[in-house]
């Protein structure tokens, strides 16, 4: 197996290279690269769930800074932390569980509940009150009372009960690894399979005889209307080009070629067209903590028009490209500028260079953004893995996948006093 530390270097290679394409392949490979990760750690036997999420803490960083415009590598990094919290106190808690059990059996076979320290109701309680609190190991052991500690045996057999614990502790790292991989590995098949979550409602969403409207090229949408389709729904898809990089006119030679009736149509057409639609469904870069997206650039032009006109404007988005930020974060890079050349022909730029100042600096700029942020007030409806849900339910919902510390958020302060 090759050494972790190269699978990570070269992965990095390619996030600074943008040779990942489209937020799942990059999940996907996050998930995978920290599997390894996880796999290749070798872990003490005390705190072993700290030494596991400080080396995803240390990769992650490094995956991050790679390129901070993916949200979906961090995304991945903090699910990965979650999973690792989770399994953990799920451990923690099945052993106080086991320890309490056994103590009450020896109580009842040996009739001296004097003789033999067993947990109290305050260990008990303090553990129960542990599992209602964010995933955290400290926490548990924190609000154990000393009288809680496990039983000590006679000192004749104090060489056996050493080897038992050291098996236990062996026994309980193998598990824990063991666990947090399995997870994981579900969280993967959860990514790759997100697209096909995301269809099997589609039938629910477009009915017969609706016009719906898209913009540039997602996966995610093509699925999603073809299932429609299968589904014997009869419908007309018109699909802005998404300038400069033109995705709609793939977006839709593949709609007619999966026998779905098509319109190309200009971004700057949407407005125009916008009256005759009774649906907008558009695909995601990321969904933040607010209820906000961040999408391909133009889309915060329909989202505006649909909220004209009273459309319903429709974002598709797998789990993976929930945030738990916000999007005024300072470390969350809304966007990135891409090459002039997909605006202006190198040679036409040329021609607008000013030569006559000595240094040829240029008198036209070209900016072309990748992406658009659309506020969660133009979003009628979020379709994930698991369902349709209102903005104002994302919260709530990406509070599911991550542990509290990842959602500790500085929230915009209020203007005025």
């Amino acid at each position: 197996m090759p050494d972790v530390q190269v699978l990570v270097n070269e992965f990095i290679i390619k996030l600074k290279k943008r040779k990942v394409e489209g937020s799942q392949a990059t999940a996907r490979m996050t998930a995978e690269l920290l599997r390894s990760v996880i796999s290749q750690q070798r872990v003490p036997y005390n705190n072993q769930a700290g030494a596991l999420i400080d080396a995803i803490k240390a990769v992650g960083e490094q995956l991050i800074a790679a390129n901070p415009v993916e949200l979906a590598v961090g995304n991945i990094v903090r699910r990965v932390l979650h999973i690792i919290r989770e399994e953990d106190l799920s451990l923690a808690t099945a052993a106080v569980a086991g320890l309490n059990l056994s103590a009450v059996s020896d109580d009842e076979d040996d009739g001296e509940r004097e003789d033999h320290p067993v947990l109290s109701a305050a260990a008990v309680a303090a553990a129960a009150r542990s599992t209602l609190r964010p995933p955290s190991l400290q926490t548990l052991l924190e609000d154990m009372p000393d009288s809680a500690a496990v039983p000590q045996s006679s000192s004749s057999g104090g060489d056996s009960e050493g080897k038992s614990k050291s098996a236990d502790k062996s026994s309980r790292s193998r598990k824990l690894k063991h666990d947090i991989i399995e997870a994981v590995n579900e969280l993967i098949q959860d990514i790759a399979t997100c697209h096909e979550q995301i269809s099997e409602q589609a039938v629910e969403h477009i009915h017969q005889n609706e016009v719906i409207l898209t913009l540039g090229r997602s996966r995610t949408v093509m699925e999603f209307l073809c299932a429609a389709k299968e589904k014997k729904r009869s419908f007309r898809v018109f699909v802005a080009e998404g300038a400069p990089r033109y995705q709609g006119h793939v977006l839709a030679k593949e709609l007619v070629a999966r026998g779905l009736q098509t319109t190309l149509i200009t971004d700057s057409a949407v407005f125009a067209m916008i009256s005759r639609v009774n649906m907008v469904i558009v695909g995601a870069h990321a969904v933040m903590a607010n209820g906000g997206v961040i999408a391909p650039v133009g889309l915060n032009m329909v989202a505006l028009a649909a909220q004209r006109h009273a459309v319903p404007f429709v974002v598709l988005a797998g789990t993976h490209k929930l945030c738990p930020l916000y999007p005024h974060n300072p470390e969350v890079l809304l966007n990135e500028l891409k090459s002039p050349s997909e605006l202006l022909d190198f040679g036409e730029f040329s021609d607008c260079m000013d030569f006559g100042s000595g240094n040829g600096s240029p008198l036209l700029h070209v900016v072309n953004p990748a992406f658009d942020y659309v506020p969660p007030k133009l979003v009628s409806l979020f379709i994930t893995d698991t369902g349709g849900h209102n903005p104002s339910y994302m919260y709530r919902l990406i509070a599911d996948y991550y542990s509290a510390d990842d959602l500790v958020v500085q929230r915009r302060p209020a203007s005025g006093n």
